[in-house]
């Protein structure tokens, strides 16, 4: 009798077992296809406006297409030629890109980091300070471009009346030597707020006893700087250094508010010239060609970068 009822109750706590795990797997199902069904929409808008312009650019990259025609003239690699052998603008272009973004990455993080260390010290306007070197971050880089613009025309003019220092003379826009320096200095400064919040924020996550204990060993502030800090800074300093580069290889705004991409083609990036070749020139075969070769020039050194980057962290 007493095995029986044992035996009774095994069996219906291996039927109450089961019930569970139907009920679970159930449930699992359930929301596999809720994840499934709510991600549908996003995947479609990135696909529309992504992955089928992609595909549809590496298509017209082939073919010879003014943006009107119905059919659009196959031409295989042609494109692809008249790149590299100079019958376009964008190696020139390409390079300009590659020494406005080490500029400016150079000069965001070097001041960011200089800026941080600064307003990270405790007195009364700090969070003043901040918010003023935020402020340029918010705002539209056309309207920058703008401002700038007036700036070195009109403010410019009027320094040099006033103080009469051949400085405030030279033509900040119109010199081929000098468009490419006002560029970058308009660039980083829009962008430095944003970069000094990282570093800040990286600056006051240092641990402090890491700090003391660096002092007690007998190292004096600028050997615990760059010993200590600066190593301990490697997540905020990839974050920074990427973001940078990524800012200045996608430069655009500045350049169409500033000069247009000259004087002549002097200030063109890669994104202006293939801006200007599909939809000024009308010419998308060899406009699609150099965003393609474009893509794959950032793709392969946004990677480098940041892997370089990654290895010289260091973990507390």
């Amino acid at each position: 009798m007493i095995s029986y009822r044992n035996e009774k109750i095994s069996n219906a706590c291996k039927m109450h077992r089961k019930e569970k795990k139907m009920k679970k797997s159930r449930r699992k199902k359930k929301e596999a296809w809720e994840n499934f069904l709510y991600t549908i929409p996003a995947l479609i808008l990135v696909g529309m406006m992504m992955y089928i312009p992609f595909v549809m650019s590496g298509y017209y990259s082939l073919t010879r297409w003014n943006g009107i025609a119905k059919t659009p003239a196959f031409i295989g690699f042609e494109n692809f030629k008249t790149i590299f052998t100079g019958g376009s603008d964008f190696l020139p272009a390409l390079w300009f890109t590659v020494k406005y973004t080490a500029l400016f990455m150079i000069f965001s993080n070097i001041l960011a980091l200089a800026l941080a260390v600064v307003l990270t010290k405790k007195f009364k306007l700090a969070n003043l300070f901040r918010g003023i070197f935020f402020v340029p971050y918010i705002m539209s880089m056309t309207i920058v471009g703008f401002i700038w613009k007036f700036i070195f025309t009109s403010g410019f003019k009027a320094l040099y009346q006033a103080t009469g220092w051949e400085f405030w003379n030279a033509s900040w826009l119109g010199d081929p030597n000098l468009v490419f320096y006002s560029i970058v200095l308009v660039g980083a400064w829009q962008s430095l707020g944003f970069y000094i919040v990282l570093y800040i924020a990286g600056l006051q996550a240092v641990p402090t006893d890491v700090i003391e204990a660096a002092y007690v060993d007998g190292a004096n502030k600028r050997q615990t700087f760059f010993k200590v800090t600066l190593p301990l800074l490697g997540p905020s300093m990839t974050t920074c250094v990427f973001m940078s580069l990524t800012n200045g290889l996608k430069v655009f705004d500045i350049i169409l508010a500033l000069t247009k991409g000259g004087p002549g083609k002097a200030s063109y990036s890669a994104t202006l010239q293939i801006y200007n070749e599909a939809f000024t020139n009308n010419n998308y075969g060899l406009g699609s060609a150099q965003a393609i070769l474009y893509f794959l020039f950032v793709l392969i050194v946004t990677q480098v970068v940041l892997k370089a980057m990654s290895r010289r962290e260091v973990d507390l």
